[in-house]
């Protein structure tokens, strides 16, 4: 039976950003330079991600785009179900300087046709149980749009496997961003028109990690999360990925759909301290 705990939140940290700042390099990699890459950064099934392997896995992502020709600045777009890989992507463009861009898994094909040539992304990254909805989009429509790298096993001689990436070499100098650079892109709904790339920096994580995170559920190492809404959601994000990385806590993901027997089955299995629906 779930057991609720009141905690009192201390007060939210001043933070200081550095002019020169990258966000991976702070929710992943610092974590390894300070002695605390043995921790567990990520729960998915019987997946376990220590910091150390999050660290080698997004270096190694960052040099496969980058031999892919992805540059600073670069969109890519992350059709990504809630899996260690979406990490490793997400935090692999950041660490060259490239922008990702979590996508709705829930949309259709003509969607993800507008935000890719929207942003004009060069690259999409795919889970492969949701590759028919961009194959269904012919390469003609994608004037922007170079490669296509699947997380599962490549349909087609135009695909790359994600596998691919995840050998290249784990040596990595993270790019120089400036704390004002744009780290990601969010799509809005669409409800009043077409959906809008909203445009997050690199020192907006920090802030609110300290002032949400920190200073108000009081997050710490100690504790696993656990979120119902996805990683393509704002709050899915920051519950499942930006909060508990940034103090060197654990993240439970669960890729299938958010139902209540399954939620209530992730949360038996891994017991998180901080859950968000």
């Amino acid at each position: 039976m779930a057991t609720t705990i009141e905690r009192a939140a201390p007060a939210a940290p001043v933070v200081t950003v550095p002019d020169s700042f990258n966000i991976a390099d702070y929710l992943v990699d610092r974590h390894a330079r300070e002695g605390r890459g043995g921790r567990t950064a990520i729960l998915c099934g019987d997946e376990s991600v220590t910091y150390a392997e999050l660290a080698d896995r997004s270096n190694r992502l960052a040099n496969g785009l980058r031999a892919l020709g992805v540059r600073r600045e670069e969109r890519v777009l992350l059709l990504l179900l809630d899996t260690p890989a979406f990490a490793y992507s997400f935090f692999g463009a950041q660490k060259i300087g490239a922008v990702p861009i979590p996508t709705n898994t829930l949309l259709k094909s003509q969607d993800y046709r507008y935000m890719l040539n929207d942003s004009r992304a060069t690259i999409a990254v795919v889970s492969g149980a949701l590759l028919p909805q961009l194959t269904a989009i012919t390469r003609d429509e994608l004037p922007y749009l170079k490669h296509l790298i699947v997380d599962g096993a490549a349909a087609s001689a135009d695909q790359i496997g994600l596998e691919r990436l995840l050998s290249a070499s784990p040596r990595l100098e993270v790019e120089q961003t400036s704390k004002d650079d744009a780290a990601f892109w969010l799509y809005s709904s669409g409800t009043t028109g077409f959906p809008k790339g909203a445009i997050h920096l690199h020192h907006d994580i920090v802030h609110t990690v300290a002032c949400y995170a920190q200073g108000v559920l009081g997050i710490t190492a100690a504790d696993r999360t656990f979120s119902v809404a996805k990683l393509f959601f704002a709050y899915g994000l920051g519950n499942a990925l930006t909060f508990p990385l940034a103090v060197g806590a654990t993240t439970i993901l669960w890729p299938g759909p958010p139902t209540p027997p399954n939620v209530y089955a992730q949360i038996e299995r891994f017991k998180p301290t901080l859950f968000f629906s």
